[in-house]
């Protein structure tokens, strides 16, 4: 962690209002809940992800658990590291955030889901709730099979599988990815909007009103730039390395989040330049911020301040 410019603590933090959610027949009002999601700070392993998400002042941590063996990856799958497993318990208690999701189960030509088994259960006993999976496949019944598999053995451990739809996969939109929570039918399948793939794969907010309440898992926030990319590269250039804090681009988030029920923010925000120049403890830091400055200016339906 670059100590020098991490000058902010999670007091700083205090003087901004919580947001919380009214819910019905007279019960607790649910208090909005932030995730560091991996990406964002992909350098860093667990451990050290979960304490620069701690100190900047996160409720939840995400990790990428599945090794996806991409250009300049790290690996880290901790059923195979058992040093690593046991200081990402170690930083999970000492912090006392929770683990909200992993991922990425990807649903892909010549590999079997159950593969994924020993990242499910460490998952699982680190205390997940989510796992993310996304379509590579053309071939929609060997999709429905394989995603059928998955959320299966996820339930044998408590897990829930939020279907992705990413721009330049084989399952590109809101419609195709609902269409596939809706013929796997399973109960513990739903979907999870990412801002950026939303806006890129030009779907409309009003679309959401179709889908199930229950099938909204939770949200990756970020922003982006106006002009959308003509190419896969240039689509996956701002996914994984260029995105933006919330309120920094052009995605009208509010839009999409205030069609959706109050659910957890994991904040996917990329950004190579920023975490190269400050250090990924203040590019998360600023992320948080910057969220929550956006979403208190753009309220939820259901949402009312907490001072």
């Amino acid at each position: 962690m670059n100590r020098r410019t991490f000058r902010w603590t999670a007091s700083a933090l205090a003087s901004v209002p919580a947001l919380t959610f009214a819910r019905s027949s007279g019960d607790e009002p649910w208090t909005l809940r932030f995730s560091l999601a991996h990406l964002t700070v992909l350098g860093c392993p667990p451990p050290e992800a979960t304490r620069i998400a701690a100190r900047a002042g996160y409720d939840l941590v995400s990790y990428r658990l599945i090794y996806m063996g991409l250009p300049d990856e790290p690996n880290y799958a901790l059923a195979g590291n058992p040093a690593m497993l046991r200081e990402t318990k170690a930083a999970l208690a000492a912090t006392g955030l929770k683990l909200h999701d992993i991922e990425l189960a990807r649903i892909i030509d010549g590999v079997d889901v159950a593969s994924y088994v020993p990242e499910l259960e460490t998952a699982a006993e680190l205390g997940a709730r989510r796992v993310i999976s996304s379509v590579w496949t053309a071939d929609r019944n060997y999709a429905l099979d394989s995603l059928g598999r998955l959320c299966d053995l996820a339930g044998k451990v408590g897990l829930a599988i939020s279907l992705e739809f990413v721009t330049w996969s084989n399952a590109p939109s809101l419609r195709e990815a609902a269409g596939l929570v809706r013929a796997v039918k399973r109960a513990n399948c739903g979907l999870l909007i990412d801002m950026l793939h939303f806006n890129r794969s030009r779907v409309r907010p009003e679309e959401l009103d179709a889908v199930p309440r229950e099938w909204f898992h939770f949200a990756h926030l970020c922003d982006a730039p106006r002009v959308i990319p003509a190419t896969p590269e240039g689509l996956i250039h701002t996914a994984r390395e260029a995105r933006l804090d919330p309120g920094e681009g052009a995605i009208d988030i509010a839009a999409i989040v205030n069609r959706m029920p109050p659910v957890p923010y994991s904040l996917e925000i990329p950004n190579l330049e920023r975490s190269r120049r400050v250090g990924y403890a203040e590019h998360a830091r600023l992320c948080l911020e910057h969220a929550k400055q956006y979403l208190l200016g753009h309220p939820h339906p259901a949402a009312r301040r907490r001072m």
